[in-house]
């Protein structure tokens, strides 16, 4: 009897069992840590991938076939880099042009003279990005547990 209460009174491997209690809470801290810097250099990759392509625009003349030409390039660049996902479905191309500020219905027309005009190329990818432990009850997750991430870029050309 006397041993059992000894016993009871022993606080010797409390610190181990508090250990074993809290040893789940950092592991998924950290799991999530990890999973979140991973997204970030996903989505650096892929930012990477569209500002390559739309700096390719800068080296041919400005014409609605350079971006047909710009738009198949993307995914090329794209799945060069590892996002072997990438279609080109996955790949939106949009120019425009802007009279005094205002986007007009047609790329090809002229605006009055005397207006300032500007055309303007933009290109987006979406990607899947997977986490280590994917699950579809995150917050903004596919069905799938995956994450879509997208990535612009855009510039001036005229």
């Amino acid at each position: 009897m006397i041993a059992l209460r000894a016993l009871g009174r022993d606080e010797r491997g409390a610190s181990v069992v508090e250990l074993a209690l809290i040893a789940p809470v950092l592991a998924s801290l950290f799991v999530g840590m990890v999973d979140i810097s991973r997204a970030y250099s996903f989505r650096l990759g892929l930012e990477q991938v569209v500002q390559r392509s739309i700096e390719k625009v800068m080296q041919y003349q400005e014409s609605t076939s350079t971006y047909s030409t710009l738009h198949n390039e993307t995914v090329i660049a794209a799945n060069a880099a590892g996002y072997t996902d990438v279609a080109s479905g996955d790949v939106v191309l949009d120019y425009w042009l802007e009279c005094a500020g205002v986007r007009q219905a047609s790329y090809d027309t002229n605006c009055s003279a005397g207006v300032a005009y500007a055309r303007y190329v933009q290109v987006s990818v979406s990607s899947d990005f997977e986490p280590l432990f994917g699950t579809e009850l995150f917050p903004g997750a596919n069905s799938d547990g995956n994450f879509t991430i997208t990535a612009r870029a855009g510039m001036r050309t005229q």
